[in-house]
């Protein structure tokens, strides 16, 4: 496989977790909910995902049903903790940013501890395998990089669409549009602004989850306390880079995966090239881009972060 080969087959894989959870992170913001909190939750996606088929896999029952039920475990306990966010920041209406470092910082301690308590110690299951895509995968170059991925990748990418739609064609999106931009207008006309806000966390929750599951069954196939490595964060910003925007997101999260793996792929390659510089050069990546994403303070929900107390009329 060549230098570019290599680079796009690993950048498409590499952006899954990024995807699914700025995706999810897209709907809290469009709900008007900013939470840092989304590295706590995808921590302990990616521990219960891990869980189950680490504890259960070895009896009469196929691994694959034992991933699949860690995939819905770890999605159920992130709509949980979206929905805990919520009560901090909704009902009782605490600093969102405050409240979601508190979350980070929680849920990547918890993930933590409960690892070493019901694991002990570093250990890798089989996960889930690639499903190469017949006939498509056999594609000369396109195949590889595009049809040979585990069905988690092929998921993520069907998201976009479904995200988009969505958001903008149905009733719900505009709901949760509407309780983002201006919740006070919203509140008059009938829309129920707390509970939309609690939806739109509940969902944004189950996807982070998913994406910290994607990491421990499919791309690192074990769990740690660094596993998440900074892409809670990383998925905030890139809902900024996207605008808001489903698509937009995407490309944000296939550049910074990109990038990654060009950094992967210098090494792999032996090319002289400071290795302090190619790990950081994804993260200078998003600083860089996010530096002349001006715009994305006028395209924002205007009532982002912002409590709404419907008893206040000023």
């Amino acid at each position: 496989m060549s230098f570019i080969e290599n680079i796009l087959s690993l950048g498409i894989p590499f952006s899954v977790a990024l995807l699914i959870a700025s995706l999810g992170e897209m709907f809290n913001q469009r709900a008007g909910i900013f939470n840092l909190g989304c590295e706590g939750i995808m921590a302990m996606g990616a521990f219960l995902g891990m869980l189950v088929p680490f504890s259960f896999g070895h009896g009469g029952a196929t691994p694959g049903i034992y991933n699949i039920l860690g995939l819905l475990l770890a999605m159920g306990v992130g709509a949980l903790f979206g929905m805990l966010f919520g009560l901090v920041v909704v009902t009782f209406r605490a600093p969102q940013g405050i409240a979601g470092i508190g979350l980070q910082m929680f849920g990547v301690g918890t993930a933590g501890t409960l690892f070493r308590h019901f694991v002990g110690g570093s250990q890798s299951i089989p996960g889930i395998s690639e499903l190469p895509i017949p006939v498509l995968s056999k594609i000369p170059l396109l195949g590889p990089i595009l049809f040979s991925h585990n069905p988690l990748v092929y998921l993520a990418f069907a998201f976009v669409p479904v995200s988009w739609y969505i958001l903008f064609k149905t009733p719900w999106g505009l709901k949760v549009r509407a309780v983002g931009t201006n919740p006070r207008a919203a509140d008059s006309i009938g829309i129920e602004v707390n509970k939309v806000r609690f939806q739109a966390l509940a969902v944004g929750g189950a996807l982070a989850g998913l994406a910290g599951a994607y990491l421990s069954l499919c791309q690192v196939k074990m769990f740690s306390d660094e596993i998440i490595a900074g892409r809670g964060f990383i998925a905030v910003a890139l809902v900024y880079f996207g605008h808001w925007n489903p698509v937009k997101i995407m490309a944000g999260a296939l550049l910074f995966s990109l990038a990654q793996s060009l950094q992967l792929a210098i090494q792999g390659q032996g090319i002289n090239f400071p290795y302090e510089f190619a790990v950081m050069l994804p993260y200078v990546l998003v600083i860089i881009v996010l530096a002349f994403s001006r715009e994305s303070q006028l395209l924002g929900p205007t009532a982002l972060g912002k409590p709404f107390n419907r008893e206040k009329r000023t």
